[in-house]
């Protein structure tokens, strides 16, 4: 689970939703070539079949595509975006350390892109290696659908270690119609109409003067959603049995531990998970890697991830591309963040071999055996039962022997896709919308090539 509701991270969502609820607002407005379907839930009310836009820049050509000041891109098996001759030096303080460095830098813009599903918000995510000495800024700047521009957002500033810059997302962007929470881009007042219509986005990587170590970023890409504001979602039919064999790791285990990255337990749902598909695919860590964990702490790699994924403006490991960064430093893996629309997609991913960890918020009552409820919580979906019911590895449990949980398949599909609901004192509050998290080979087969396109995520 996550920390206590955090003002940080879809508070302004939420109270958006609260107002659309009290003034009997409809449904956001929809780019008007996107296809209908009907809610089941409520068949009087129409909703966009397509609510997710990826675009991901990964291949040499996309690299080379860009605009590059100081950077250039490299070929091979991997292609990516490094440190040519620098574009100039710049100084930063950084906030949690107090520390000023000055940093070599050069960056890499995006060609816009316009989205096919104008959106109410935005996620950036990024696959980096960053040796030490070396760390890189995401950002993203946005043309609204009334012709305006947004600022420049910082969207992470990012290292694979801790010892050069603490990995950050920064507090209070706005410009008055979006605004920037932790990790996610937000339209203010979606009930405006007012929407994304298409953005940049700016690479600037960075290291120490006069060495020639250099980031290597692998993918860079951002999802942009506009997903119905609704209390229920229309259900799908099953269509698969099928189970993965991933990993069992508890967060409850860690209870206590590691106060400076958030004390372990219900705060560590994200690297938990994380930890679990990363090894899912072969990711291990190395008894040196983890020679800083006190020894007597079972599962030292789960504590390596909440370290390495802690976000120390967001004060946890939370952080929904910090944990995809994490996951793509490991070989041959790469991460994304995105929405997906239904559980017909998790069976699509789970086909292919693909588990996913997928984010959401409940009451107790509302998830049958699951024993508690949370404002967010991640876990690793890893199959289907021959009656369709959701296969979950839930790190929510008491030992890692009680992780592999079985959820109804309607209570879990509501509970993940919808994305308003009643907190425990009657309040409304957001949900997510379909949020996961998809780690996947640098190079995916065939079949999880096809997986993966379907689901929108191409490779």
């Amino acid at each position: 689970m996550s920390r206590a509701e955090q003002p940080s991270r879809r508070t302004v969502l939420a109270a958006a939703v609260a107002a659309a609820v009290t003034a009997s607002a409809g449904p956001a407005a929809a780019d008007t070539e996107v296809s209908m379907t009907t809610d089941t839930a409520d068949p009087a009310r129409a909703v966009p079949a397509r609510t997710v836009d990826n675009r991901a820049w990964a291949s040499h050509g996309d690299w080379r595509g860009g605009t590059a000041r100081g950077t250039r891109a490299v070929a091979g098996a991997r292609p990516g975006l490094v440190i040519a001759k620098p574009a100039g030096t710049a100084d930063y303080k950084d906030p949690h350390t107090g520390t000023t460095a000055l940093w070599e830098y050069g960056t890499w813009t995006s060609p816009v892109h316009r989205l096919a599903v104008p959106a109410t918000e935005a996620i950036v995510s990024w696959n980096a290696r960053t040796p030490a000495g070396t760390w890189i800024q995401a950002e993203l700047k946005g043309t609204y659908t009334d012709g305006t521009s947004s600022p420049w957002y910082v969207m992470g500033r990012w290292a694979a270690g801790d010892q050069d810059i603490r990995r950050t997302s920064v507090d209070d962007q706005s410009d008055g119609k979006s605004t920037v929470w932790t990790d996610t881009l937000a339209v203010d007042d979606p009930a405006t109409g007012l929407r994304l219509a298409s953005y940049r986005l700016r690479l600037t990587l960075y290291r120490r003067p006069g060495t020639k170590a250099t980031p290597t970023v692998w993918r860079l890409g951002a999802m942009g959603s506009d997903v119905p504001d609704r209390f229920t979602v229309p259900a799908s039919a099953p269509g698969l049995a099928k189970e993965l064999t991933v990993p069992r790791y508890s967060q409850e285990i860690h209870k206590g531990q590691y106060p400076e990255y958030d004390n372990g337990g219900e705060a560590w749902c994200s690297p938990t998970s994380s930890q679990m598909i990363i090894e899912y695919w072969g990711g291990r860590l190395s008894s040196e890697q983890l020679a800083w964990v006190e020894p007597s702490y079972a599962d030292p790699q789960v504590c390596h991830a909440a370290r390495f994924t802690y976000d120390y403006q967001y004060s946890g490991c939370g952080n929904w591309p910090f944990n995809a960064a994490y996951a793509a430093t490991f070989k041959d893996l790469q991460a994304v963040v995105t929405r997906l629309g239904s559980l017909t997609d998790l069976e699509t991913l789970i086909a292919a071999g693909i588990p996913a960890i997928t984010s959401q918020s409940f009451l107790k009552e509302e998830l049958t055996g699951a024993g508690y409820g949370t404002a967010g919580h991640l876990m690793t979906v890893i199959g289907f039962t021959a009656g369709g019911d959701v296969i979950a590895n839930d790190p929510a449990s008491a030992s890692n022997q009680a992780v592999r949980r079985v959820y109804r398949r309607r209570e879990w599909e509501n509970i993940w896709l919808r994305t308003k609901r009643y907190n425990a004192s009657g309040k409304v509050v957001s949900g997510t919308g379909g949020v996961c998290y998809l780690y996947f080979p640098a190079s995916p087969t065939a079949a999880q090539r096809r997986a993966l396109a379907a689901v929108g995520v191409r490779v």
